[in-house]
């Protein structure tokens, strides 16, 4: 193993710069097969067609910007002479992807290209192309991106512009003097890239580095505590967090770090920050992550700093809830990962899968119905983009504890005979054997042959989609607390949730709904809760006052009993 210079990572001096011990890199030899056993490794003929559709899209990155220079009337070797660059960043970036993740990769051109020209000429480019096919642009986004899947590989593609003449092929995205002149779109785009290769600067061993993050990724999916949007962490946070724990222990192997992240993060004294470096000044006067001075900075609850300029916390998201669901899994998880460093335990037992659908007597149940695929995606991804904002209110009911969001939703395609289903599926209710998972791998066509339908019903069906979210509630007791059920009343943070969900400016009554719904744990679906729960099935509150809208929604839900 390759010794490390005795230098100080980080914002303190290391913990320990102890070397692994045998048994130490049995483990991690052993943590090595586990993972390959969960298949997170790509094959090598994966990893270079990775590599070749990077320099394709590169390539078009070079003729996009020399077409665009053409058409404003630069001279041809200028024009061809302007270069363009394509930087990847992510878990990409990171060594970290699984066998068919995405790549994120940003498109960095020069200021005679605009935004504009990325999502019309570069679009009907890669439009062209036999090799894309699903290609999307959402220039609206907060991080304007165009979607595609190019040779059979997903790609997250944003863009920069630099107020620079040429994009040279050496350009090192490390320089904040690049940042002058830039719009905060521009510094967005960037800054996914820049913080990437801060990390890996950052860190005393990135094989160890890398082989710790995957682990600590696969753990966190299968807790279910991997989602930025759902108020817990998403790939960059965890990345510093693991990054922090190389930095203390700079010589240890991979099962060291995972051991020792568990009791670091479950001991952390929160609020305190996770910061990898200290923070340095920048050429912008931009806002850094700064409690003394911004009052915001103060209510995070679990701050952990992007390194490159200008810092920010990655990890605004974090709930009161969320943490203490985390804080509860990173002790749970330092347990075991005890046993395993005594040679007492396996990794597997780390992986285990969540239960959040057996753990709690209630659920809320929020139902997002659209009509048509196309529409619902935009529906389903804005309410889910809000739910953090109903657990932030559900927080302030009196009696709760905790409100646990599940970090997906569960989609599915339904199709309905008559109106009354239509009503039924938008609120939660069964149609028989008329619905489908949408991740079944089936067409519409193969869904219809299943129907079993006479031959006139196929002319009144109504095909419907949903994606149900769920989130869990536990309940507060004290000395204080009478004997028997505890009411919540959830009438305020479901109006509120409902108004700020159907206030979005594409949202349409006739073909959109939403619904809030309480839920006991006992009637959850069966393919959630497997047949070992005794069940009614979908057995809900009677407090539901629907609207006389398409969906007849309403988050009008007045008053919870809970057990």
């Amino acid at each position: 193993m390759s010794h490390i210079n005795k230098q100080q990572w980080g914002v303190t001096p290391p913990l320990s710069t102890d070397y692994p011990s045998e048994l130490d890199i049995t483990l991690t030899k052993d943590l090595i097969n586990t993972l390959h056993d969960y298949g997170l490794f790509e094959s090598q003929e994966e990893a270079k067609q990775r590599v070749i559709v990077l320099n394709k899209l590169n390539a078009i990155v070079k003729e996009f910007v020399y077409c665009v220079g053409k058409q404003q009337g630069l001279p041809h070797d200028l024009a061809r002479s302007a270069g363009g660059k394509i930087f990847t960043f992510g878990s990409y970036r990171l060594g970290v992807h699984n066998t068919g993740a995405d790549i994120d990769t940003l498109c960095v051109f020069p200021k005679h290209v605009e935004r504009e020209h990325f999502f019309t000429i570069m679009y009907d480019m890669l439009r062209k192309r036999p090799e894309v096919t699903e290609l999307t642009a959402v220039n609206d986004a907060y991080v304007p991106v165009i979607k595609m899947h190019f040779s059979g590989i997903p790609i997250d593609f944003v863009c920069a512009q630099l107020s620079l003449s040429t994009v040279p092929d050496d350009l090192d995205l490390s320089d904040n003097n690049l940042l002058l002149g830039l719009d905060e779109r521009c510094i967005r785009s960037l800054n996914g890239s820049r913080v990437t290769d801060e990390i890996l600067r950052l860190v005393p061993n990135i094989p160890v580095f890398r082989l710790a993050l995957r682990t600590i990724k696969l753990w966190a999916k299968k807790r279910a505590i991997y989602s930025n949007i759902m108020g817990f962490l998403g790939g960059v946070a965890w990345a510093m967090l693991v990054a922090r724990v190389c930095q203390m222990y700079p010589n240890a192997c991979a099962a060291s770090i995972v051991s020792r992240f568990f009791d670091i993060m479950h001991e952390w004294k929160w609020p305190q920050p996770v910061i990898l470096k200290p923070m340095e000044e920048g050429p912008l006067a931009a806002r850094q992550w700064n409690p003394e001075q911004f009052p915001a900075d103060k209510s995070h609850r679990m701050p952990i700093i992007t390194p490159a300029y200008p810092s920010m916390c990655a990890t605004h998201n974090v709930t009161d809830s969320t943490r203490a669901i985390m804080l509860n899994e990173f002790k749970r998880s330092s347990e075991i990962a005890d046993n395993i460093m005594t040679g007492n335990g396996n990794w597997n037992s780390l992986f285990e899968e969540s239960d959040f659908f057996l753990m709690y007597k209630n659920y809320l149940q929020i139902i997002t119905t659209s009509k048509s695929s196309q529409i619902h995606l935009q529906w389903s991804g804005l309410v889910e983009s809000r739910l953090r904002q109903l657990v932030l209110k559900l927080e302030l009911v009196d009696q709760l504890q905790l409100a646990h969001p599940y970090v997906k939703g569960i989609e599915k395609i339904h199709y309905c005979l008559s109106d009354s289903e239509v009503w039924d599926i938008a609120h939660g209710k069964s149609n028989g054997g008329n619905s489908f998972p949408v991740n079944d791998g089936l067409t519409v066509k193969e869904h219809m042959k299943m129907l079993n339908l006479t031959p006139s019903e196929p002319n009144s069906l109504e095909i419907i989609y949903t994606t149900t979210f769920y989130i869990g509630i536990k309940n507060k007791r004290t000395a204080d607390t009478p004997a028997g059920p505890v009411k919540l009343n959830f009438v305020w943070p479901s109006k509120e949730f409902i108004k700020a969900a159907t206030s979005w400016e594409k949202y349409d009554d006739a073909n959109m709904s939403v619904i809030v719904k309480n839920v006991k744990g006992s009637s959850l679906p069966e393919e959630l809760i497997g047949k070992g729960r005794s069940m009614r099935r979908y057995q809900y509150s009677n407090h539901t006052t629907p609207s006389p809208t398409f969906s007849e929604r309403s988050s009008h839900r007045a008053y919870h009993q809970m057990n």
